[in-house]
């Protein structure tokens, strides 16, 4: 896992095409004023090799870099 990275959790709002998500963040230990947020996913590589399908109304955790854009992540986890 990278150094610099937020990891937050969020719910799926929005299912786009090319495996894309909107999705908004619930919880946000790190970095508070994430909180609220929709921001744009993409999946990460295990869960594309791994065939794990997203829904709306799914909670995911997301990985975001500090160092780019804080309105794009990446989906690591799906919650149960």
């Amino acid at each position: 896992m990278l150094k610099d990275v937020i990891e937050v959790e969020g719910k799926v709002r929005e299912v786009l095409p090319n495996t894309l998500f909107r999705v908004e963040i619930d919880r946000s230990v790190d970095v508070p004023e994430l909180l609220g947020r929709v921001i744009l996913c993409h999946i990460s590589g295990k869960m594309r090799m791994h065939y794990i399908r997203l829904l709306e109304g799914d909670r995911v955790r997301i990985e975001m870099s500090p160092r780019y854009d804080l309105d794009k992540g990446r989906i690591t986890f799906r919650l149960k």
